[in-house]
């Protein structure tokens, strides 16, 4: 059994998408056998998100409290720790969590940027796990092209499959990538009979970044490539409905063009109400962010592998997948909105098997005891 800490993010933005994903990092390798602990740091100054008051503060009450009672609910109650903007420590104590990273023997970073790195010096595995495959790598190479150095870890990975192949143009920032698919626990999701009216579906943020521009190439977010499959619902019986945040979404075109609308808040105010959304779905249809899909990046998200693992199928747009996943029977990669009007056509041909393949495709190759176990293997943590 290993020591094994992992910071991420769950205080700051404790919606239930947010919180699934760093939950099943946590409960698989707790499943694994693991001494398992999170830790969280504010970062910078009103970096809080309260959804009920729809605020950013410094204020962190909201989310400590969902999350104290989360991790509770899995066996890692007082197993964490979140230290607020004015350096007061919530959960473990400073002296606790600072005696638990001396003797950890891997720290994960995952999102914390580097907050914990001093903590972690006597750690012996320090490494990170970035889920903005292309975006990241574009980030680091212009700081270390600024003459700025960057945090230094024991090894690099990415949710991106392609992250460091001929296969994507990412750039690499100097550093060796390896790939982690995101984790499910398939355990955590219901695989209940899909409702026989109920739309596909996602969650998404229209836009979340600024585009950001690399050697003379501008890479955006969903908002480019939604445009590609606008006009999905009029060439489909299916309903389409997207549960959506962020910034400047063209509500009244979206609706004109058939699309279903609900606030991707609302449906993820808590991991409860987030796997009732999906159970309520009939499947998913996800675009992806440019900046994926123009780098090749191999990139899956944990809420496409949730969706599978709750036996829905899944159709997303391809971010070069295909070659790490199997695709045509209960996941479809597609790039073109005839690909993807074909892609539900031919799942509500034949649902129950497409369902039985989605929820196969979760237990196969995204469970967290296959995707963790060979992850802490690779890295020789017992």
């Amino acid at each position: 059994m290993a020591r094994i800490v992992l910071g991420s993010y769950m205080v700051r933005y404790p919606l239930g998408g947010n919180l699934s994903w760093a939950l099943q990092w946590l409960v698989g390798l707790q499943r694994l056998g693991h001494d398992v602990y999170f830790v969280e740091k504010s970062g910078y100054s009103h970096s809080c998100f309260d959804p009920v008051r729809d605020i950013m503060s410094d204020d962190c009450s909201y989310g400590v409290a969902v999350v104290g009672d989360l991790l509770a609910r899995f066996g890692l109650g007082g197993r964490w720790c979140y230290v607020d903007a004015g350096s007061r420590y919530h959960g473990l104590g400073r002296a606790e969590v600072e005696d638990i990273l001396r003797a950890t023997d891997l720290f994960i970073d995952m999102g914390t940027h580097g907050s914990w790195l001093d903590e972690a010096a006597t750690a012996k595995l320090r490494v990170l796990v970035e889920g903005e495959p292309g975006f990241t790598q574009m980030k680091m190479a212009r700081r270390l092209a600024a003459g700025e150095v960057l945090p230094e870890y024991d090894a690099y990975y990415s949710n991106g499959q392609n992250i460091g192949t001929v296969a994507s143009t990412a750039p690499l920032a100097g550093r060796c990538w390896r790939p982690v698919f995101n984790p499910v626990v398939p355990e955590l999701f219901a695989t209940t009979p899909a409702p026989a009216d109920g739309p596909f579906t996602t969650v998404m943020n229209w836009r979340v970044h600024e585009t950001i521009s690399f050697q003379g190439r501008q890479f955006g977010q969903k908002d480019v490539e939604f445009e590609r499959f606008a006009d999905l619902p009029a060439r489909t019986a299916v309903p389409l409905e997207i549960a959506v945040a962020g910034k400047e979404v063209p509500m009244d075109e979206l609706r004109a063009k058939g699309w279903r609308l609900r606030n991707a808040h609302g449906v993820t105010m808590s991991v409860d109400t987030y796997y009732a959304y999906i159970q309520a779905s009939r499947g998913e249809f996800s675009v992806a962010k440019n900046v994926f899909v123009a780098t090749r990046s191999g990139w899956f998200s944990e809420r496409s592998a949730a969706y599978l693992a709750s036996g829905r199928p899944v159709i997303v747009q391809d971010t070069g997948l295909a070659d790490h996943l199997p695709c045509g029977e209960g996941l479809f990669a597609v790039e073109s909105v005839d690909e993807a009007a074909a892609a539900l056509e031919a799942v509500t041909a034949d649902y129950p098997r497409h369902a039985r393949a989605a929820r196969a495709i979760a237990e196969e190759h995204l469970a967290a005891s296959k995707v963790l176990g060979a992850f802490v293997e690779e890295l020789g943590v017992a």
